[in-house]
């Protein structure tokens, strides 16, 4: 039977998971979707704070397992976080990601959950976890490089008419239904589990590999028709359209990947409490939603106006990106910034145009936030943990 303290000490760790998942929501997941469109006039600040709400919780839900049950349990080895430790790690994310939103700067939650998760869990007697923290860092270090480097050949393309727009936003829309027809989603798998479309479609139909390929190339055709027949029939009304359904992909995206880091540190508790995930991802993903209903427009505001002033096109080149390497790090349970993954996407396409304006201070400063929260986060974490085990 769970005593009176263990419940108490979980409420705790629950309110500040609730707390943590509001400052996501008002800040990375909650204003980083939608910038680029926002910035190209395609839809208002309000309009995107109310719908990347409802789509982060589709996402947390639907695909939010992987990062979670990564934060809880691969970041330390051989100490699970206790309700305590939880505690310590989510306030003290929370509270850095917090200040960031209402100091107008794109703090990178992943950085801040992922040093203070480290932090407390060395503190308890944990051993570092090299092969995660490397495939971590090949994220992070890469993102710059591989988000900007294509959202900046993409907007060159685009801009510059190499292939006609009316043929290459259809071609880009193929590309983006190959990556839909192969992530996964939770409720296609057998027993609810996770799977793919294409997953899907092997399971009822069989096959083998020619029936994932075909399922694949099905979805990419339909969706390229579909943009196809949008774009020919109203071409600056289709490019708006498929930017924003962009947004919706990246908003969804980004429900799944960052509940993980409100709710990890409390995985090593469900067993005890026998809390199901799907409840945890659930609660996560409303927390979610009230944060970017309630914080988000300003974040919206710093990213869609003062990094670079997009249009449709460059906005475009940056969401593609960042929607494929969203669903990278969701695929292999990597917590991911949303806030480095949009940024680089919008410098990148942003500097494709002679006249794109990137404020280089405004990225200075980011970068250097970036770096502190990681190393405060940790510090923090581990030091808090010491004394708080010290005087127990």
């Amino acid at each position: 039977m769970v005593g009176t303290a263990a419940l108490a000490t979980l409420a705790i760790a629950g309110l500040a998971s609730l707390f943590m998942a509001w400052s996501i929501g008002a800040g990375s997941s909650g204003s980083t979707p939608f910038a680029p469109a926002v910035g190209a006039n395609a839809i208002s600040i309000l309009r995107a704070g109310l719908l990347v709400g409802i789509l982060g919780l589709l996402g947390a839900v639907l695909q939010g397992a992987n990062v979670t049950n990564a934060i809880g349990r691969d970041l330390v080895l051989g100490a699970p976080l206790t309700a305590a430790a939880a505690t310590i790690a989510l306030l003290t994310a929370a509270v850095l990601v917090a200040l960031g939103v209402f100091a107008g700067y794109p703090i990178a939650t992943a950085f801040t959950v992922t040093g203070a998760v480290v932090g407390v869990g060395l503190a308890s007697g944990g051993a570092p976890a090299w092969g995660k923290y490397t495939q971590i860092a090949a994220l992070w270090i890469g993102t710059p490089f591989v988000g900007g480097g294509v959202a900046y050949v993409t907007a060159v393309g685009l801009l510059r008419e190499v292939v006609r727009v009316t043929l290459a936003v259809p071609l880009l829309g193929g590309l983006v239904g190959l990556l839909l027809a192969n992530i996964r989603f939770v409720g296609l798998g057998p027993g609810g589990s996770q799977a793919s479309i294409a997953e899907f479609a092997l399971a009822r139909l069989g096959g083998g590999l020619g029936t994932l390929v075909a399922a694949t190339l099905a979805v990419a055709l339909l969706v390229t028709a579909l943009v196809a027949w949008d774009v020919r029939r109203d071409e600056a009304a289709g490019q708006r359209h498929f930017l924003l359904a962009l947004g919706s992909l990246v908003a969804f995206s980004a429900g799944g990947s960052q509940v993980g880091l409100a709710l990890g540190p409390l995985v090593p508790l469900l067993g005890s409490f026998d809390v199901p995930l799907g409840l945890l991802l659930l609660g996560g993903g409303l927390g979610l939603l009230v944060g970017s209903w309630t914080g988000a427009p300003r974040m919206i505001k710093a990213l869609s106006q003062d990094y670079s002033s997009l249009g449709p096109r460059r906005s475009i080149a940056a969401l593609i990106p960042s929607f494929a390497i969203a669903q990278a790090a969701v695929f292999f349970g990597i917590p991911v910034s949303f806030n480095e993954i949009i940024v680089s996407a919008i410098v990148g396409s942003g500097a494709a145009a002679a006249g794109g304006s990137v404020s280089g201070a405004k990225m200075g400063y980011t970068v250097l936030a970036w770096i502190a929260s990681l190393v405060v986060a940790l510090a923090t974490g581990y030091g808090v943990m010491v004394l708080v085990a010290s005087v127990a």
